[in-house]
């Protein structure tokens, strides 16, 4: 698969946020044989648990304020325990950020695949996520490039296509953005303003 890259588990921390149960055995027994520690814990997680590289968690019984981070924001992988495919249940758990699942009974096999699956998903979805966070912040720093390059068409840039292209020498001399650029100069503008 192109842009795949190997994951392996070995070493990682897992919590499991479930009841005693048999599955929950099997799920400790199969971490074990990948080199995966894992510790159980019930009813809730608290921010110590943030940094564990992957947690199962009980969608059957599971609920809101379970994780101490906001709903599908984790900041690691979460792999659902499936019992009951009831519809509310799965949109639950999806809604928690689940990037895989386990079916209960949980047997002998299942987990390195799920350990992988919801590994690469949850890269993906953070890598979107910081995408999109760019993005939005260039969005937002925006209007300080038209004030830029009107700033700088007013000091005698013949028109917006010079002063955009002026705006952008000044960015590669400084070491920045275009947007950051712009705002330095806006900034600048602001105070001079402030002290005349």
């Amino acid at each position: 698969m192109t842009g795949f890259k190997r994951l392996e588990p070995a070493g990682w921390q897992a919590i499991i946020l479930h009841r005693p149960h048999p599955s929950v055995d099997a799920l400790i027994r199969q971490l074990a044989m990948l080199h995966v520690e894992a510790r159980t814990v019930w009813p809730q997680l608290d921010e110590a648990d943030a940094r564990a590289d992957v947690v199962f968690f009980d969608a059957d019984d599971g609920h809101d304020g379970q994780f101490p981070w906001s709903a599908g924001l984790a900041p690691m992988p979460m792999i659902a325990l499936v019992g009951s495919e009831a519809p509310g249940r799965i949109e639950w758990a999806l809604s928690q950020g689940s990037t895989a699942h386990l079916l209960k009974p949980i047997g002998s096999t299942g987990v390195y695949s799920a350990l992988l699956i919801a590994a690469h998903s949850h890269r993906i979805v953070r890598a979107k996520s910081d995408d999109i966070r760019h993005l939005e912040d260039r969005l937002r720093q925006r209007p300080a490039v038209v004030r830029a390059v009107l700033k700088l068409m007013g000091q005698g840039e013949r028109d917006e296509a010079a002063a955009m292209k002026t705006l952008r020498t000044i960015a590669m001399t400084w070491r920045m953005t275009i947007e950051e650029a712009a705002e330095t100069i806006c900034a600048d503008e602001q105070h001079a303003k402030r002290e005349a």
